[in-house]
């Protein structure tokens, strides 16, 4: 496996720059997750590490060496792309060992390598198949039996759940964590869907117009985001953000006033904020609870019944709807009339220019 370092990466197509200075280190056998909405760059950053587009500016380095004019095949990365990408005339076994016969590797070898693959990834029965009699799931692993078989120094995936069903995006996400212990493997993964970032990743790479936002382990970056950008995009549901005026500064903390009037103190540096000052306030959805007596109060508008937990939309006031998580059990209807409690110590600061109070 390898280490893989990024300095000063930049791609440009004319004079649209899409990859604007990327800095990024990735240590061996760690599983790094590329996320961000669609059209951020992660696919495309994906894409030049591998090879498959060259670099405009900057330097990639594994383990130690330059390698932007190395060509993709001697990079000693494999990559498994959304598509499966199978030979439907081959068989499983043909398929996953293609790239071998390519290379001239010998069939005693080449075989051997296959069975290994395929009995890490449960598909030793299959070996005989063609693609046709396989299930979504099948194809992938096949995909990915396809890559372990080349023994990379590190795997790349670009989106490779996507086409499968929720339930089986699921078990495969299990699969690959599974994967990556075994092999001890360095792998960087691309998605859009924050769920599988967090599930899966030891670092998040948080990607927003060709730049890195934040990078952090998930519980970093759920607990201390650096902007409004990573507070909004991961978690689900997602945090609430709302304008509020800061009404005190001192060594308590900053006091702020909320939608509907009611006062809150929260704990942050004094230095970081001033009375008079506009500041936006983030409030998890699972940190908000409904209680007799609390700062919000307002009117339920819609109550989605999930099972395990039930989302309320709270409107406190004129253009402002708080999403409250609720026990699965609450009963809580449209039209009531709720109060919200939350504990400030839960609550996140950030400034206009949406960048984060530091917390106490």
């Amino acid at each position: 496996m390898a280490d893989l370092t990024l300095r000063d990466v930049r791609k440009s197509y004319g004079a649209v720059e899409v990859i604007r200075g990327i800095d990024l280190d990735v240590k061996d056998r760690e599983f790094v997750v590329f996320v961000g909405p669609s059209g951020c760059g992660k696919s495309t950053l994906l894409r030049m590490i591998a090879g498959l587009e060259p670099i405009t500016g900057g330097e990639l380095s594994i383990d130690g060496l330059r390698a932007n004019e190395v060509d993709p095949s001697e990079r000693g990365l494999a990559m498994v792309f959304q598509s499966y990408a199978l030979y439907p005339h081959m068989t499983v076994a043909d398929n996953m060992g293609f790239a071998l016969k390519i290379a001239g590797v010998p069939i005693a070898e080449r075989d051997a390598k296959v069975r290994e693959a395929a009995e890490i990834l449960q598909l030793t029965p299959y070996l005989d198949r063609r693609p046709k009699a396989l299930s979504g799931g099948q194809r992938q692993r096949v995909a990915i039996g396809r890559a372990i078989v080349r023994k990379p120094k590190v795997f790349l995936f670009d989106e490779p759940l996507s086409n499968l069903d929720a339930a089986l995006r699921v078990n495969m996400r299990l699969e690959l964590m599974r994967l990556h212990e075994q092999l001890a493997a360095t792998m960087i993964y691309v998605t859009h869907d924050q769920t599988e970032a967090m599930t899966m990743a030891d670092k998040i790479v948080v990607l927003n117009g060709g730049v890195i936002e934040q990078v952090g382990s998930p519980l970093d970056l759920y607990e201390r985001p650096a902007n409004t950008f990573v507070a909004g995009f991961i978690g689900s549901p997602k945090m609430n953000l709302f304008d509020v005026p800061v009404t005190a500064a001192g060594a308590d903390g900053i006091g702020v006033t909320l939608p509907g009037g009611a006062g809150l103190a929260l704990p942050a540096p004094s230095h970081s904020l001033n009375a008079g000052d506009t500041a936006i306030l983030g409030i998890r959805p699972e940190h908000l609870r409904l209680a007799e007596a609390g700062p919000f109060e307002g009117v339920v508008e819609i109550a989605e019944r999930l099972g395990s937990l039930t989302i309320l939309h709270v409107s406190v006031a004129p253009g402002v709807t708080l999403v409250v998580q609720a026990d699965g059990s609450d009963r809580t209807q449209p039209k009531s009339r709720v109060r919200l409690t939350v504990d400030p110590g839960a609550c996140h600061l950030f400034r206009t220019d949406g960048t984060a109070v530091a917390r106490a």
